[in-house]
């Protein structure tokens, strides 16, 4: 990793160029880029905001949007709610974004979108996967959604995990989740998936951030019998529950939400890590050229040789596309005509993730379906395919579902 001297001296010359780009005449637009840079999930936050300068980078290099070089107005919301309002309404006020891209905290995303509603500008979610982050403000009781999003949302990550599990002829499934909104909101999820099925988990269990000892939560899930783990929280914590195991000599699979594709889930579980499933839209392979170009490019500007979490860089990279797509299309920087060029974009947008064709609706405000998705697995202080089938398609671009929710 470059040291954090390098990272700020290299944030301040990338955002320098968009402001002073020396072509263009006009404003620059400004975008608002809100994440947690500093504490336990800015591993996640680095990684969107980072990817998010190389986007914008290259669109402001092939002559901006609209004639207008982007410019990214950074924001640290510290994953906490409280800041996350205050970093909105500090954009939305001072600073006159024609629209705002990140939230990687579901809890902060709910606190602070409903200023980019009320003031109709469109804000959209590269990272969090909250079921109600897009179902927020829907109607009958709103005119117009303007909360958009590019990640797996938790519905759809719960669903895959259960398939997962019930695949494998799992029959006693222990359910673990963090206690913040995002877990507990996941382990709704996952229960009232597996009710559809007929089951119930042996046991539920709950912790907190920065717990370090998941010994009690473990012990009960294996007084119950229980032969798989599914798992719902971000990095050091998943890592916590792979380090338990090992702790108490008990060996059964564990399928978690994506966050054990983060850096810090590999730092602290190690090789107990090794075998650990998880969803992911994206996996550091150079099968196709985009993908390619924008490993390198990541890798050399930021002296690293991996993305920290690659799933948050990826989604924040394709948020970028997709907004400049719609300003574009729109003519405008007014936030109701980007709304409705989101809602119904002409033009195929080819991200990291995958190609976006049409990857909103009115109705619809979810780019990712469930056919872009695969497993991901812990292999050796890497992320790999987890299935065969999934490695050798990894070239195949999956295009959105129609039948999406």
């Amino acid at each position: 990793m470059i040291t954090l001297k390098r990272r700020v001296l290299l944030g301040a010359l990338v955002c320098t160029t968009f402001a002073a780009f020396p072509a263009y005449a006009a404003d620059p637009i400004k975008i608002g880029v809100t994440g947690p840079y500093t504490g336990g999930s800015s591993a996640m936050g680095v990684s969107m905001r980072d990817a998010a300068r190389l986007a914008a980078a290259e669109i402001n290099k092939a002559g901006g949007v609209l004639g207008r070089p982007l410019l990214l107005v950074e924001r640290d919301d510290e994953a906490k709610n409280e800041v996350g309002a205050q970093v909105a309404q500090e954009l939305i006020n001072k600073e006159k974004v024609a629209a705002t891209i990140g939230f990687i905290n579901t809890g902060v995303a709910l606190a602070a979108q409903r200023f980019y509603q009320e003031a109709e500008i469109p804000v959209f979610n590269n990272v969090a996967t909250g079921t109600i982050i897009t179902n927020q403000f829907k109607e009958p009781d709103y005119d117009a959604n303007y909360v958009f999003r590019n990640s797996a949302y938790d519905v759809l990550q719960a669903g895959m995990m259960v398939d997962e599990a019930l695949a494998r002829n799992f029959k006693k499934i222990a359910l673990l989740a963090d206690s913040t909104n995002y877990g507990q909101l996941g382990r709704e999820d996952i229960e009232k998936y597996l009710a559809t099925k007929g089951v119930k988990p042996v046991v539920v269990e709950k912790f907190n951030i920065k717990d370090v000892d998941m010994t009690a939560q473990l012990l009960k899930a294996q007084q119950a019998g229980a032969d798989v783990i599914l798992a719902y929280g971000i990095g050091p914590e998943l890592a916590q529950i792979a380090n338990g195991m090992a702790k108490l000599g008990w060996k059964v699979p564990m399928i978690t939400s994506w966050p054990s594709s983060m850096q810090s889930f590999l730092d602290i579980a190690g090789a107990n890590g090794n075998g650990v499933m998880m969803p992911q839209t994206f996996i550091e392979d150079q099968t196709l050229p985009k993908r390619k170009s924008f490993l390198e490019n990541y890798y050399k500007t930021y002296g690293v040789s991996k993305i920290p979490t690659p799933v948050a860089g990826a989604q924040g990279y394709d948020s970028v596309y997709l907004l400049a797509a719609a300003i574009k299309q729109a003519g405008s920087t007014d936030g109701a005509k980007i709304r409705a060029a989101l809602e119904n974009l002409n033009e195929r947008v080819e991200g990291v993730v995958t190609t976006y064709e049409k990857p909103f609706t009115a109705k619809d405000h979810n780019a990712i379906t469930r056919n872009m998705v695969v497993f991901g697995k812990v292999q050796d202080g890497k992320i790999v395919y987890a299935k065969e089938e999934d490695a050798k398609n990894a070239g195949v671009v999956r295009v959105k579902e129609k039948s999406a929710n």
